[in-house]
């Protein structure tokens, strides 16, 4: 009887400590992770519905402006800045002309800010880089989100063609992103 106890006793201590061994990957996450990453689809999936059905002639050549906080619209981010790169990559992936504006010396650029294409200049910057169309957009932190909107406007009128807003969930690279801008200023 002495012994099945003792039994017992190692069998529950060993299946307890199975369920303390961690899962975690020491060497971090694998590039097929990095490359699946959701973070990636969701601003993917943005342009693709923002483009979804329009013709590529009604927005091509297309700028990508820096995407900013709503609650100042001088103010861009790391988050910003990246959303806007890859927003650029999918436009481009997508088959739409994009110009690049940080290769040309005469955009609005500001350090810490990245392009920002205010409404009195977009005519101005779209002419230069002969652009029919902009894409812009803002981006509002709250709690558990941030909720980023985007548009696609024509240069010459100012007239939006379509919009699109969506969320990113807060979690540990989001706010990294947002909080380095929170420290910038």
């Amino acid at each position: 009887m002495k012994r099945l106890v003792v039994s017992l006793i190692a069998a529950a201590a060993a299946f307890t400590l199975a369920g303390c061994v961690t899962t975690a990957k020491p060497n971090g996450p694998t590039y097929e992770e990095a490359a699946s990453h959701p973070f990636l689809q969701a601003n993917r999936d943005a342009v693709g519905k923002l483009l979804a059905g329009l013709p590529p002639g009604m927005v091509s050549p297309l700028l990508v402006a820096t995407i900013v906080d709503v609650n100042d619209l001088r103010v861009s981010s790391p988050l910003g800045r990246t959303l806007s790169e890859q927003y650029s990559s999918a436009a481009a992936a997508a088959g739409i002309d994009v110009r690049e504006m940080k290769l040309r010396g005469d955009v609005f650029v500001r350090e810490q800010t990245g392009e920002l294409l205010l409404s009195r200049e977009i005519k101005d910057i779209a002419r230069v880089h002969q652009a029919t169309a902009v894409l812009v957009g803002t981006y509002s932190v709250a709690g558990q989100y941030v909720y980023v909107n985007i548009k696609l406007v024509r240069s010459e009128t100012g007239q939006i063609l379509r919009g699109y807003d969506y969320a990113l969930p807060m979690d540990r690279d989001v706010q990294r992103l947002v909080r380095k801008s929170a420290e910038a200023l």
